[in-house]
């Protein structure tokens, strides 16, 4: 959904019908996850996509359908042996595809604009209803105070760890019950990358950041550097000794820290703090001279094992990367892969499921 907001807004204000379908859930080798979206307006444009072209044209006649009626529709797809390149999956998996008309949606500008806001926030559908659910408030109702009690915490609980996917519950908000099934849709504000050390590398990790939709800062004490024409994919510039800015910003579970100063100074005060955060990913450029002498300042400043343990350094997977897109490349795919509990090793070498959830 955060790939088509700018779409929907803009349908919004110009008071264009519209219809978004969203996967709700998938089975096998399901090209994309729960919570992919696209939108088809009154006028026949579209955003976004939900399998990558394999049944976009007929959830695009679905949608169309769900324009002229008002009404909502889910549809699962598969693959199967004659309409496979036409409205089925040819990756051999399954997908079951919720679509909403504009009219049945709560609040719609108000989810659009936090969103966009980076503000946390929730939807729930069941059948004609949805529900939003705010930290701090809930709009709409699927029909039943009990059941919209169950809902709202069940989704409070999903928002805040950002999970989305379907809850089954009764029809009064029985827990263990499964007569009503509830899609809640999680949106938090973009995970952060914070990358300290404004060198050449660091430029080229920035965009591949932006590009993987993390909110990208960069650090370096050093102003010269650090400067709007030499990171123009970098969302936030800051000039400060990267280990006090550190200590002073925000971080949670999400965040990925990139440390390339491979400078002593800078990077052992540095990585003294991150290996205290809660990041999900702390990597260190530097050779393996470089990281053996890092590793024994660190413990030298009374870092223990189980934190350096944390440490990936060299940074980034074993690509036989060069140049500073080359590493970019490698370090964004270590991330990638510790994040979604990926090996790193080539598919073709692999009998394991493509996708991980």
């Amino acid at each position: 959904m955060r790939d088509i907001v700018d779409g929907l807004s803009a349908w919004r204000v110009a008071g264009v019908r519209f219809a978004v379908a969203t996967v709700v859930r998938t089975w096998k080798s399901a090209p994309r996850p729960p919570g992919a979206a696209m939108a088809v307006c009154a006028d026949g444009e579209v955003v976004g996509s939900i399998s990558g072209g394999c049944v976009e044209g007929a959830v695009y006649e679905l949608c169309r359908e769900a324009i002229r009626t008002g009404q909502v529709r889910t549809e699962t797809y598969g693959v199967g042996d004659d309409d496979a390149f036409e409205v089925g999956l040819t990756c051999g998996g399954t997908i079951e595809v919720l679509v909403q008309p504009d009219v049945v949606l709560t609040e719609p500008d108000a989810v659009l604009a936090a969103i966009r806001a980076g503000t946390p926030v929730a939807t729930a559908s069941a059948g004609m209803a949805q529900m939003v659910v705010w930290p701090d408030r809930v709009a709409g109702t699927l029909g039943d105070a009990d059941l919209d009690r169950a809902v709202t915490q069940q989704a409070e609980g999903m928002l805040a760890l950002g999970t989305t996917g379907t809850v089954r519950l009764g029809t009064r908000g029985q827990q263990r019950h499964d007569e009503v099934s509830v899609f809640v849709q999680s949106y938090l504000p973009p995970p952060r990358m914070i990358v300290f050390g404004a060198i050449d590398f660091a430029v080229a990790v920035a965009r591949i950041g932006r590009f993987l939709g993390y909110h990208v800062t960069v650090c370096d004490a050093r102003p010269v550097f650090a400067t709007r024409k030499r990171f123009p994919d970098a969302d936030d510039l800051v000039v400060q000794w990267p280990h006090r800015y550190l200590e002073s910003t925000a971080v949670d579970e999400r965040t990925v820290l990139c440390v390339l100063t491979h400078d002593p100074k800078f990077d052992v005060p540095l990585l003294e703090v991150a290996l205290r955060t809660r990041a999900r990913y702390i990597g260190a450029m530097g050779s393996r001279r470089t990281h053996t002498d890092r590793l024994r300042r660190l413990r030298e400043a009374g870092v223990d094992e189980a934190a350096l343990a944390r440490l990936s350094s060299p940074i980034g997977l074993d690509l036989g990367a060069r140049t500073p897109e080359e590493t970019a490349v490698a370090i964004a795919a270590e991330f990638v892969a510790l994040a979604a509990g990926g090996s790193g090793r080539r598919l073709t070498d692999l009998d394991t499921p493509i996708h991980h959830h």
